[in-house]
């Protein structure tokens, strides 16, 4: 099979990868990655083979994905990487996504079932909730980046944009999820399903069954971590949105049993420079507009797990209404949606915030009526309203994590979440708009730029600019 692209020739070319795999198409491209569906020669099961250009991205999804053990997060079954070539993730191949839900539902003009939104927010949770529990941060949750199968079971993926939260400042904040250091014990007291929904159920009991074999405390982990810091081994974190197109659409990698696995023993992530503190400093660059915390559109290196719960509320709110809540065309765009809604950003909502990064850079007119929540929710009942402003709000703090809602009343109310068996999937994935080759409804093309120039209602000051809204 010839090429489609110069970039793309290693995989067809690699004697150890087409020995075991036939390559049929490529079904996703980016400026990171490039995804190939293929045959498993030895047992005929398709796969997807996924060729990372960026050795950075490579390296995050095989090294966080290696610690999960999730039925809600995507499976990487091996992975081929040698010295100067690129890396090649073999996944479980997963046809659609939720965009595809949500767009087949909006393009027949109905609603997604009370029932079915349940099922899907319940396993979107679960895979949350096992990368936060394992102190995971994948900072670029959005509906393309949620595979499903054909029989419903709905999986994270894309995890080239995430961070395992090492530091000892990180921990602290969140040592109740005491990720290393679980046994079944601890697992089955630390969750416990409502007895009202059946299934949801199990795939999270399994989800949180640790595997025994190769855990280590916390303590261990942080003395290896110092270690590999005695090493001077310093990556920054590039300053760059990394948006995969429609790569990220339908593979990502996950846990692998390899021989000669070069991170079998790495619990250890490279430290990233930046920082004043020595501690390793992150970027606010990182997700896709739609879905970015306001932290990070104010500049924030100095954020944790919360940004992915802003990401899950706008999901839930896209889950319910089939329109994205905060569809910004440049990041001042996007801060003065959520504003339109919320409020301006004072200290009286979120103790702290003037601390932000680009706080007093950025100078809003006063939002006098925020039209609030409720108005972007419309038809949507008090406990839907309830559930999105657990996540949407501005303190960080005040944001409901993914254990939390996994008990919210709102999950063991009739209706119950239906089997999965029972939800509707797309038979095709129609999330690929052919006018946007970046996929879904321009998801995939909001980047970071601050195009304050494509905004009319903003005058400049001495230390920034100035939007009035109409």
């Amino acid at each position: 099979m010839e090429p489609e692209a110069a970039k793309s020739w290693s995989i067809h070319s690699r004697g150890e990868i087409i020995a075991k795999y036939e390559i049929q198409e490529r079904v996703g491209s980016g400026a990171y990655s490039d995804v190939y569906k293929a045959r498993r020669l030895s047992d005929n099961v398709v796969v997807a083979l996924k060729e990372v250009h960026d050795y950075q991205s490579a390296f995050r999804e095989i090294e966080a994905l290696q610690i999960l053990n999730s039925p809600n997060v995507i499976v990487l079954h091996e992975f081929f990487w040698r010295e100067d070539e690129d890396a090649v993730l073999v996944l479980e191949y997963l046809r659609t996504d939720l965009a595809s839900v949500i767009n087949e539902a909006k393009k027949e003009g109905r609603s997604i079932g009370v029932a079915q939104l349940k099922r899907w927010m319940l396993q979107i949770l679960c895979g949350l909730d096992a990368c936060h529990r394992n102190m995971i941060l994948h900072r670029d949750l959005k509906p393309t980046n949620l595979l499903v199968s054909d029989d419903g079971l709905l999986k994270l993926a894309d995890f080239g944009q995430a961070r395992i939260l090492l530091e000892p400042g990180y921990v602290a904040a969140y040592n109740n999820l005491q990720p290393y250091e679980q046994n079944a014990v601890n697992q089955e007291n630390a969750f416990q399903p409502p007895e009202d929904f059946p299934e949801t159920d199990n795939l999270c009991q399994e989800a949180y069954e640790i595997q025994e074999q190769g855990t280590i405390s916390k303590e261990e982990y942080f003395r290896q971590l110092d270690e590999f810091k005695a090493k001077n081994i310093d990556e920054t974190d590039e300053e760059t949105d990394v948006h995969d197109g429609d790569t990220s659409c339908l593979a990502t990698c996950t846990t692998s049993d390899i021989e000669d696995d070069p991170f079998k023993n790495s619990y250890s992530y490279k430290a990233e420079g930046g920082g004043d503190d020595g501690q390793g400093c992150l970027t606010s660059c990182v997700g896709t507009r739609w879905f970015r915390a306001p932290e990070l559109l104010f500049g924030s290196t100095d954020y944790g797990l919360e940004i992915d719960l802003w990401s899950l509320g706008c999901i839930f709110a896209e889950l319910f209404t089939l329109e994205p809540i905060f569809p910004g065309t440049a990041d001042i765009d996007q801060l003065s949606r959520i504003f339109s809604v919320l409020g301006n950003l004072t200290e009286e909502v979120w103790p702290g915030c003037s601390k932000l990064p680009d706080y007093k850079t950025i100078s809003f007119n006063k939002v006098e009526n925020p039209i609030g929540l409720e108005a972007c929710l419309p038809n949507c009942s008090p406990d839907e309203i309830s559930l999105v402003k657990k996540l949407v709000c501005y303190d960080p703090a005040s944001r409901a994590t993914a254990m939390e809602l996994l008990h919210d009343k709102y999950f063991s109310e009739e209706p119950l979440p239906v089997p999965m068996s029972e939800l509707w999937v797309p038979l095709t994935r129609s999330g690929q708009d052919e006018n946007s080759p970046r996929g879904w409804s321009g998801h995939d093309g909001m980047g970071s730029d601050s195009d304050f120039e494509d905004f009319e209602n903003y005058t400049r000051t001495d230390t920034g600019f100035s939007i009035r809204f109409p």
